[in-house]
Formats: C-alpha cells, sequence, structure tokens
C-alpha cells in the first residue's frame, strides 16, 4: 500500500514539476503579463504593435494592448493599471500630464526624435516658407488639405491662417483623404500643401518638406518618449530595459507605418508588425537586452 501511494505521489510531483517547466518561456519570466496603453495615432499604433510582437515573441511575455485616450492613460501609468506607453510627445504635447503625474511615472527616454506637425509640401516645391503662401495660392488653388475638423493640428491651421493672413480655405477632410490628395497632386507632379505631421507614413512614401514656420504658431520640434509605470524596472527589469533601448529613426518607422497603411484592410495590426519584425531582424535584437 505504501509504495503504491509512493509511486502515486511520485507521478504527482513529476506532473507539477512539468506543468512548472512547460509555463516557463525561455527568458524564464513565467508568462508574465504586460499591459501596453495606446492612442489611436499612425504612429502609436505602429510602434505599439510592434512593441507588443516583440515582447510575446521575443521574449515569452502575455500582452494585453488597450486603445485609450491620452489622459486616462497617463492616469492608469500612475496607478500601475498600464505598464506601458510608447507615444509620449514631449516636452510640449504632452506636458501637462507629465506635470500632473510625473512623479507617479517613469521617462524611459525617447525612442523617436524630430517629431513636429505643420504644413507639408512635396519637395518639388519651390517655396520654402509658411510666409510665401500667399504669393502662390493659385498654385496651389488657394487651398490647405486637412484633416478631421477636432484634431489640433486643425486648430493650429486656423491659427496660422490668421496669423500669416493667408488667403485660403482649410478643407476639412481625414488622413486617408488628405494622404489621396497628396499622392494624386505627386503623381501629376502638381501643387499642393496638406496639414503634416512626422512620424507618418507619407514622409517613406514621398520626398516632402515642412514649410518653415517663423512664427512659431506649429510649436516646437518634439520627441517621443516611452513612459512607464514608475515601478516597471523593479518588477520587470528586461521589460524596462528592452524598452529603453527602443528606437526608431522615421525611415524605419515610416515603412512600419506605411505596411499597416497598405495591408491593415487584409491583416491584423499585429500580424503586420510580426512580418515586419522578422523582415529586420537586426533591428529588432539591437533593442533586445543582454542575456
Amino acid at each position: 500500500m505504501k509504495k503504491k501511494i509512493t509511486i502515486i505521489t511520485l507521478v504527482a510531483v513529476l506532473a507539477l514539476a512539468m506543468f512548472a517547466f512547460t509555463a516557463c518561456d525561455d527568458n524564464g519570466n513565467g508568462g508574465e503579463n504586460v499591459q501596453l496603453g495606446y492612442v489611436n495615432w499612425a504612429e502609436g499604433v505602429a510602434m505599439n504593435y510592434l512593441v507588443h510582437a516583440i515582447l510575446e515573441d521575443e521574449m515569452g511575455y502575455n500582452v494585453d494592448s488597450t486603445m485609450a485616450d491620452v489622459g486616462p492613460i497617463f492616469s492608469s501609468l500612475a496607478t500601475g493599471d498600464y505598464d506601458a506607453f510608447v507615444d509620449a510627445w514631449l516636452p510640449v504635447t504632452h506636458e501637462e500630464y507629465m506635470e500632473e503625474f510625473g512623479e507617479d511615472v517613469a521617462d524611459l527616454g525617447y525612442n523617436f526624435e524630430g517629431a513636429r506637425i505643420g504644413l507639408v509640401v512635396p519637395a518639388y516645391v519651390d517655396i520654402d516658407s509658411i510666409e510665401e503662401m500667399n504669393d502662390a495660392a493659385d498654385q496651389f488653388d488657394s487651398e490647405i488639405i486637412g484633416i478631421g475638423p477636432g484634431a489640433g493640428i486643425m486648430t493650429a491651421t486656423g491659427n496660422a491662417i490668421d496669423t500669416y493672413g493667408l488667403d485660403y480655405t482649410l478643407i476639412e477632410s481625414s488622413d486617408p483623404v488628405m494622404a489621396a490628395t497628396l499622392s494624386e497632386a505627386i503623381e501629376n507632379e502638381e501643387w499642393v500643401v496638406v496639414t503634416g505631421w512626422e512620424p507618418h507614413w507619407k514622409f517613406a512614401e514621398w520626398d516632402l518638406k515642412f514649410l518653415d514656420d517663423p512664427e512659431g504658431v506649429y510649436g516646437a520640434v518634439e520627441n517621443v518618449h516611452t513612459v512607464a509605470r514608475q515601478d516597471l524596472a523593479d518588477d520587470m527589469p528586461e521589460v524596462a530595459e528592452f524598452l529603453e533601448n527602443f528606437y526608431m529613426d522615421s525611415e524605419q518607422l515610416g515603412d512600419l507605418m506605411g505596411a499597416i497603411e497598405e495591408q491593415q484592410d487584409d491583416m491584423d495590426v499585429l500580424d503586420i508588425a510580426r512580418e515586419w519584425m522578422e523582415d529586420n531582424r537586426d533591428l529588432v535584437e539591437s533593442w533586445l537586452p543582454e542575456e
């Protein structure tokens, strides 16, 4: 009888050990959960889901990505409900949130340099400043092609029209319509001016330039930062190290955003990010924590 109990006990111990072994990934993190928050902006979606793919496929974490507005994301980072947010525009755009929550979140550094908004034209357009636009109004059909009426860049463009005394109409549309209008104009080598921001996939697709803004209506050039909950580095040091290493230049991010723009009707965004990850192995591996 004792022998039978011993065998049963041994089997149970082996089963428990096998469960513990399979529950742990190659990195030894045991399949811990990582909660990411993102805003529905093109660059934020692209970077978030690339980070999501890398954390799951390369580092063995279980990842949840939740879309929300910026304010709730910062609040959730401060309370520890979210682990990280890779689309904080600093020092200007999200300054108020850093002032409110800065003591309860960790700034892991910038992941993109040179983020900005303004008026964008094809590179072949031979004016370089908003101040020159009235002299070229006929070539632009006196129109600035905008996006949705609620966007901050639309408010800024209305201010630019007033500040510079532009004899132009700001056309409300959407990001896809703006991009389609830009594409058609470039194909025909016509002049067009659009509300634009970087990072955006259009800068990888076409040769574009921002018009100078000497009055500073559109604000300063910013960097995009990764912000995390305050104790992430203590609880998940590998995740924090990876996020500190994570950095994309305009061409890389534009390429990823372009892939999402082209394929998102047919593929899940996470799968597109996984494909891009596989096509850019050297870059991805440069971000991974040292073993």
